[in-house]
C-alpha cells in the first residue's frame, strides 16, 4: 500500500472520536518523527474544506502553517517572527470558536455528514507555550459552557511536559492517545519493508527514502531524530545539570541495548558521572522521550525491582544501527551482533505496544535468565528470543516457569512463534 494513502490505526480511532459530540480534549503525545503531524494532515485531508485548522507553536507569528489559512492573522502585540505565547493562544482560540459556529451553521444547512459537523482545531507542540495547560483549561471550559461545536486536538513531542500539564490543570478534560514508534506491521503495510530491514533500520517513516544510501540514513537519524529529541525535547525543556552525561548515557544505552548493566559499575566509565541517582533520573528522561528505557527485574517486591540493575532497551532499533559501526550487510553477517539486534527489536516492540496495565521486565537469578517477562495483572508470559539456527539455552525459561505456575512460555524465533508473527501483535496479546 503506498505510504501516501496509508492511515495508521490510531488515525482511524481519532477520526471516530472527532465524529462525536465534543466532550474531551484529544491529546496526541509521542516522540519526534513518528507521524503526529502527518496523521492530523491526512485526517484533515478527508474532511470538508473549512471544517478544520492546524496551527503550530513552532511556526513564528505571521507564517502560514501547512498552507492552512482558516484562522487569519490579526493585529497582535507581538512582532512578526516571534514565538507564540498565551496571548497568541487566546487570540487563535477566539477565531477558532467563531469559525466553528459559522461552520456548524453552514453544515446544518447542507449535505455535510454527521461525522464532519464539528469544527476541529489542532495545536502542535503546545507544551512550548508557557503555562499552556492553565490557558487551555480556561478556554475549554468557557467554550464548552457556551456549547461551541469545536473539537480540540493537542499534539506534543515531549510526553513528560505534556503529562505534567495534564495532571496539574486538565484532569478529567482529556483523553490521551499515545503516538508510538511505528510497528513492523505498520512499516510493512505502508512501505513494504522486509523483516530484516525493520530489525536494522527500525520504525521511522521519514527515513524510508534513505534506505538505499546508508550514509544519508545515518545522518538523518542522528541529526533529524536523535539530536532534536535530546536537545529540544529534553535539554531545553527540562532541567539537566549535566547534558554531556545524559548524552553519554544514551549512547551507552544504545551500544548495550539488550544487556543488563549495573549503574554503579558504569559510573567510573562516564565523564563527570556523579552518582547512580543522577543516572537513574537521566534514564527516566530518555524514557519519557521514548528513546531508551531501563527495564526492571521481575520480582514480587517492588523494592527489589527498583534496586535491580536496569536492562538497557532502545525503543527503536534505528537508534542502535545509526550509532554502530556495522552496515546493514555487515550486521546480518555477524550472527552474534545480529542476535542482539533481533532481541532489541523484540524488546522495543514489547515496550512500545504495552498499555497502562501491562509491564515489561527481565528476570535473572544466578546463571538463569529470561529475556523478557510480560506482566498483566497476575498473568505472566516468559519470552526467550531465538535469532539463530541453534537452540538457545532455556534453563532460565524452565526455571522461571517452574516457579510461576500458569506462566505462558514463548520462544520467539522458533517454528511455533516466528519473529514476524510475534511483531504483529501487541504485548498484552501474548500474556
Amino acid at each position: 500500500m503506498p505510504e501516501s494513502k496509508y492511515q495508521r490505526p490510531l488515525g482511524i480511532g481519532l477520526a471516530e472520536r472527532l465524529g462525536q459530540r465534543p466532550t474531551r480534549i484529544q491529546i496526541l503525545a509521542g516522540p519526534r518523527q513518528v507521524g503526529k503531524t502527518t496523521l492530523i494532515r491526512r485526517l484533515f485531508d478527508r474532511r470538508p474544506p473549512g471544517s478544520s485548522a492546524y496551527l503550530s507553536v513552532d511556526t513564528p507569528i505571521g507564517d502560514s502553517p501547512l498552507g492552512v489559512a482558516i484562522l487569519v492573522p490579526e493585529q497582535t502585540s507581538q512582532s512578526l517572527g516571534a514565538r507564540p505565547d498565551a496571548a497568541w493562544l487566546v487570540d487563535k482560540w477566539r477565531q477558532a470558536a467563531q469559525t466553528a459556529m459559522a461552520w456548524s451553521a453552514q453544515a446544518s444547512q447542507g449535505n455535510t455528514s454527521a461525522d464532519h459537523r464539528h469544527f476541529v482545531l489542532a495545536l502542535d507542540e503546545i507544551q512550548k507555550i508557557p503555562n499552556w495547560s492553565e490557558t487551555i483549561k480556561g478556554l475549554w471550559d468557557s467554550t464548552m459552557a457556551s456549547h461551541v461545536p469545536i473539537h480540540l486536538v493537542l499534539l506534543g513531542s515531549s510526553p513528560l511536559l505534556l503529562q505534567r500539564g495534564l495532571t496539574e490543570s486538565l484532569a478529567g478534560r482529556f483523553e490521551l492517545l499515545p503516538v508510538r514508534h511505528w510497528s513492523y506491521a505498520e512499516m510493512t503495510d505502508a512501505f513494504h519493508v522486509t523483516l530484516e530491514q525493520y530489525i536494522y533500520f527500525g520504525g521511522y517513516p521519514g527515513s524510508i527514502e534513505h534506505l538505499d544510501n546508508e550514509t544519508r540514513w545515518r545522518d538523518y537519524v542522528r541529526h533529524s531524530l536523535i539530536q532534536p529529541n535530546i536537545e529540544r525535547d529534553i535539554l531545553e525543556l527540562t532541567r539537566v545539570d549535566k547534558p554531556a552525561l545524559l548524552k553519554q548515557l544514551f549512547e551507552l544505552g544504545c551500544q548495550y541495548s539488550g544487556q543488563i548493566v549495573a549503574l554503579d559499575k558504569i559510573v567510573g566509565t562516564l565523564q563527570d558521572a556523579g552518582n547512580t541517582v543522577t543516572l537513574s533520573r537521566y534514564l527516566d528522561l530518555l524514557h519519557s522521550a521514548q528513546l531508551l528505557v531501563g527495564l526492571q527485574k521481575y520480582a514480587h517486591q517492588e523494592i527489589r525491582r527498583r534496586k535491580s540493575p536496569p536492562k538497557f532497551q532502545v525503543q527503536n532499533t534505528a537508534l542502535v544501527s545509526a550509532l554502530a559501526p556495522y552496515s546493514f550487510d555487515e550486521a546480518r553477517a555477524d550472527r552474534s551482533y545480529w542476535g542482539r539486534l533481533v532481541e532489541s527489536a523484540v524488546g522495543a516492540h514489547l515496550v512500545n505496544t504495552c498499555d497502562g496495565s501491562t509491564r515489561i521486565h527481565y528476570w535473572r537469578e544466578g546463571v538463569n535468565e529470561v529475556d523478557f517477562i510480560v506482566q498483566r495483572g497476575r498473568k505472566l508470559a516468559a519470552i526467550e528470543v531465538k535469532s539463530g539456527k541453534s537452540s538457545p539455552m532455556r534453563a532460565g525459561l524452565d526455571e522461571f516457569c517452574n516457579r510461576h505456575s500458569g506462566c505462558r512460555r514463548l520462544v520467539v524465533g522458533s517454528d511455533a512463534t516466528p519473529i514476524d508473527e510475534f511483531l504483529r501483535y501487541p504485548a498484552d496479546h501474548w500474556v
